[in-house]
């Protein structure tokens, strides 16, 4: 799936946005990519066809997952590795993102409204304009005292 021109680039992210989560993980393990396992429950959405054509361009240069204004809303990625994960502008509004991994993750104006963060490592995580309103984050793993009122300021809960 490599060079492809952008035209057959977008036509392959829609087949395997089309494909079921099976299917669609048999396509990550032939690309070596198969670590990015979320990709497999993203909806077919015109910002989720952006963000696969941007994983399938260069699958063998992926190092932090880029995920600039995909569409993950309402999805279990409980445990997830989003370690210096690009997900400005990203929809996760209502996610479940318990126990995953956001270390230097990149949440600038993302939307993360009614989703779960507990026990989500957070340390030097950007907030920056992140709509946070009725966000659980539980007791906050690498928060700052100064980020933790900001998001409280904001929405967020912190109940354990």
């Amino acid at each position: 799936m490599l060079n492809l021109p952008t035209q057959d680039l977008r036509h392959t992210a829609i087949q395997f946005l089309e494909q079921s989560p099976p299917q669609r993980l048999q396509v990550l393990k032939q690309l070596g990519i198969a670590r990015y396992e979320f990709l497999t429950k993203m909806r077919l959405h015109e910002a989720n066809i952006i963000c696969i054509m941007r994983f399938f361009k260069y699958p063998s240069q992926l190092k932090f997952p880029n995920l600039i204004g995909a569409d993950l809303s309402d999805l279990t990625l409980d445990g997830v590795n989003f370690i210096r994960g690009n997900l400005s502008g990203a929809n996760l509004q209502g996610s479940s993102l318990v126990n995953a991994d956001l270390l230097f993750a990149n949440l600038m104006k993302a939307d993360l409204r009614n989703a779960d963060l507990r026990g989500a490592t957070l340390n030097d995580t950007v907030w920056l304009e992140a709509l946070v309103d009725k966000c659980n984050f539980g007791v906050g793993i690498g928060l700052t005292a100064l980020q933790r009122q900001d998001l409280q300021l904001r929405g967020a809960r912190f109940n354990p």
